[in-house]
């Protein structure tokens, strides 16, 4: 077995390699910080001459998400990155992919708002993502990278993800993680495709049914239809696609939830107060949908854990659904940083004394 090349690469810069490895055939969108490198990296390095992979720079936001719509419809992989208020634009065209049932990958380097905001890391793209960002009914898959190396293996994971159901795949991350450099091992290259969905309009033989696709449904009855569908396809990631890590949890009893690069951190705030002989533990959704309420929930039933706090860059989105895996059984605490500010892993340490009373 071959070993895998090891690199020190930046997040954004992972992300875009990862996805020349992973086979993607194009990608498309439009510059804004703190993810502008991701579409650079594309051009510098030329995609396009090392696996034919289409890289264009779209007009704006709303046009970058079209051309997704329409390349995911003829069954190819394709997918954009942005940084929040890139994908507030596109929320409409994400509806419309996710209503039409077409498998593609979007990617959040997310930044501080609202508004314009800053370049800086922010986790308040939470309730935008998970909750539909966009109009109706909907649901992304989404995966949250606490590493480079991870923004790197989940380009793949994402695009399999999204092929499986026919959905877009989300993957969020931050802006640390999109500037950060990292060690990573890069993955092994994948062919393009050369087969294509029985679904896919990439043109019909002669004598065979033409095929549609659109999430226009003017009769209620039929779309009624196509929703109860959709929501029996979200049933089926919420069985089969829940992620999460848990860190000395086994004999915690405290136990902090948190995501992304605020996970990397907790991770020493544990090992500070462990140090000091407070048996804390660390939950990490990798799915932020489908969200692990049931192993939350599971662990709200030991009498041995006294509380949770959900620790965000954000002024609490997350801490809803601990709340309502919880349901509660136990106290949950919340302590968050907003504007793009990072806390310390002794800040995080110390808001957990201070919430649970924790001498």
């Amino acid at each position: 077995m071959e070993e895998r090349e090891m690199r020190l690469m930046k997040g954004n810069e992972a992300i875009a390699e990862a996805a020349i490895r992973a086979g993607a055939d194009a990608f498309y969108g439009y510059p804004i910080t703190p993810q502008t490198e991701v579409m650079e990296y594309l051009m510098e390095t030329d995609a396009t001459a090392r696996t034919g992979m289409a890289v264009l720079q779209a007009e704006s936001e709303v046009s970058a998400i079209n051309m997704v719509y329409g390349g995911a419809s003829t069954g190819h992989r394709v997918m954009t990155s942005s940084s929040s208020p890139g994908i507030s634009l596109m929320s409409e065209g994400i509806s419309f992919i996710a209503g039409a049932e077409l498998p593609c990958l979007l990617i959040n380097v997310s930044r501080g708002g609202p508004g314009l905001g800053t370049i800086q890391p922010s986790q308040a793209d939470y309730f935008q993502t998970v909750k539909g960002g966009g109009h109706g009914d909907y649901k992304l898959l989404t995966l949250a990278p606490s590493s480079v190396q991870e923004l790197a293996d989940f380009i793949s994971l994402g695009f399999d993800l999204a092929f499986k159901y026919r959905n877009p795949t989300m993957i969020l991350a931050d802006g640390a993680l999109g500037q950060m450099m990292e060690k990573i091992y890069l993955p092994e290259p994948r062919p393009r495709m050369t087969e294509y969905p029985d679904w896919a309009t990439n043109g019909t033989p002669e004598g065979k049914e033409r095929r549609f696709i659109t999430s226009l449904n003017l009769l209620p009855q039929e779309h009624e239809l196509v929703n109860i569908r959709l929501q029996k396809k979200y049933r089926e990631m919420e069985k089969n696609e829940v992620r999460y890590e848990m860190i000395q949890c086994d004999d915690a009893e405290y136990v902090i939830v948190a995501f992304g690069i605020i996970a990397r951190i907790a991770q020493k705030s544990i090992e500070l107060a462990r140090a000091k002989g407070h048996k804390i533990g660390l939950f990490r959704p990798i799915t932020l949908y489908p969200f692990p309420y049931g192993q939350i929930r599971e662990l709200s039933d030991n009498s041995r854990i006294k509380g949770f706090m959900s620790v965000e860059l954000s002024a609490g989105q997350m801490i809803e659904d601990i709340r309502l895996a919880v349901e509660g059984r136990k106290p949950v605490g919340f302590f968050g940083r907003l504007g793009g500010m990072v806390p310390t892993p002794e800040e995080i340490e110390n808001a957990l004394y201070d919430y649970f009373n924790i001498k």
